[in-house]
């Protein structure tokens, strides 16, 4: 590495290196920072923190379906199972799934706890 280390007045040590070298460091930092992410992804996957999303899925909910039909239908679980595991009654959440009502907050947070998400991955 050619670098040239320099001193201020007020005594503060400076680097300098040409700026090829120095973009050769930040790319070698980003890497190393997707390694990192990569490997958390994996650790969180094998523990059953994560999982994959199939491209199905991913379809649906580009496509404009209800958020939580969809979900609901990829964890294989009945309306009325989702409604017990919920605590809110079958027929609301048919009429949230269909969109004739919405859900407030606490519905929305309790729907995605069951559905093992997060309140933003029901609304988008």
């Amino acid at each position: 590495m050619n670098a040239q280390t320099i001193t201020t007045p007020a005594g503060e040590r400076l680097v300098l290196l040409p700026e090829a070298e120095y973009q050769a460091l930040v790319e070698a930092a980003e890497d190393n920072a997707d390694r990192a992410a990569v490997a958390e992804f994996r650790r969180k996957l094998a523990a059953g923190e994560e999982d994959l999303i199939p491209a199905e899925i991913v379809e649906r909910l580009l496509g404009g379906e209800n958020r939580i039909r969809v979900w609901r239908e990829h964890r294989g679980l009945t309306a009325k199972a989702l409604a017990e595991k919920a605590g809110i009654a079958q027929p609301f959440l048919s009429q949230i799934e269909t969109g004739r009502r919405e859900g407030t907050i606490d519905t929305l947070r309790k729907l995605a706890q069951a559905l093992n998400l997060t309140l933003d991955d029901l609304v988008g």
